[in-house]
């Protein structure tokens, strides 16, 4: 009487280590996805007109009193930041969240010797509303 030989490992196993090794391979891609993003959304929040918009939309009162404190900048920065040693140019829209509302901060910015000049700070708030203007003049 002939017995059969017993399975393989792999006749065994198969069909759970295809589809884990298909698994892995796609929770390894969007990883490295969400890294590169993170990484692009980092380098811009670094930025000197990024900080210096956001801190100005923060201490302004009118802006305050639409949207509410503590104001935090949105997760999804859109726009470009250009650099090439003492001069540079940035455009951003900076999604802006309070405890009342929630808005969009817009920036247009030269950099030259060094300096950053903006020609454009302006926070829209969400729904109805004029926009705010943080280039006023300080009272």
């Amino acid at each position: 009487m002939g017995s059969k030989p017993a399975p393989s490992w792999w006749a065994r196993n198969w069909k759970w280590l295809v589809p884990a090794g298909c698994l892995t391979g796609l929770a390894g891609v969007a990883g490295f996805i969400a890294l590169i993003v993170g990484l692009v959304f980092g380098l811009i929040k670094s930025t000197t007109p990024y900080q210096q918009a956001l801190a100005k939309a923060q201490r302004d009162p009118v802006v305050i009193s639409r949207l509410g404190t503590p104001i935090h900048g949105g997760l999804l920065v859109s726009g470009s930041v250009n650099l090439s040693g003492g001069t540079g140019q940035a455009n951003l829209a900076i999604p802006l969240q309070g405890s009342k509302g929630s808005g969009t901060l817009y920036v247009e910015a030269r950099q030259s010797a060094g300096t950053w000049s903006y020609s454009t700070l302006t926070v829209q708030p969400d729904g109805s509303g004029e926009p705010i203007s943080l280039l006023r003049p300080s009272l």
